[in-house]
């Protein structure tokens, strides 16, 4: 097979294994849904700034325990249930921010699993099909809380994993709230802070 050193080398119709994603030798940022290639834009200040604010924030309130927390770009592998070999695995995310409380997901490649928190920043490149097909695999694979930033609004959607779903209405934060995680409840993020322009 000849070296893929360009993202336009690939069938954007077929389906890709980790396995394949790790001889690829392009520097295009991508992620697999399902095996299925998703190109990510680059990201925008807003969004980046964003995305500090929230790191910094978690990063402050974890120093010194043993949680750990990331920022894109770090490779988050979701393998279906027994299946966890590189060949078996098709999803490959790179959350915005994700928090991973078990340091056994997290070897040299980044997380094999779910993260228990992961925060998604929404920016114009973000379609909804995207949206749709993160949210899904994030739920299938078990993550704990998953929370939609939506710059646009200043606001964030709060989701919680109960009895395997995501609940059916999410809790919103805005400015006129801080923000409280359900897997760290006494961390309490000023939004205030994080939305100002």
């Amino acid at each position: 097979m000849a070296d893929i050193t360009r993202l336009d080398q690939l069938d954007p119709n077929k389906q890709y294994t980790y396995a394949d994603y790790l001889t690829w030798q392009f520097s295009d940022r991508v992620e697999l849904l399902w095996g299925y290639i998703r190109q990510m834009a680059a990201p925008n200040e807003r969004h980046q700034q964003l995305v500090g604010d929230l790191y910094g924030n978690i990063w402050t309130y974890l120093r010194g325990r043993s949680y750990r927390v990331y920022q894109a770009p770090f490779d988050v592998r979701l393998p279906r249930k027994h299946k966890v070999t590189n060949a078996d695995i098709l999803t490959v995310i790179q959350p915005d921010v994700c928090v991973i409380c078990d340091p056994a997901k997290i070897d040299k490649a980044g997380c094999i699993g779910p993260p228990d928190w992961v925060i998604e920043v929404l920016s114009k490149g973000n379609t909804k099909k995207e949206m749709k097909e993160k949210f899904e695999a994030y739920e299938e694979a078990g993550v704990r809380e998953y929370w939609i930033v939506q710059p646009a609004y200043s606001n964030i959607l709060v989701y919680v994993l109960e009895n395997g779903k995501f609940q059916v209405a999410p809790t919103l934060f805005s400015t006129d709230f801080n923000a409280s995680s359900h897997c760290f409840p006494d961390l309490n993020i000023d939004l205030n802070e994080v939305f100002a322009d």
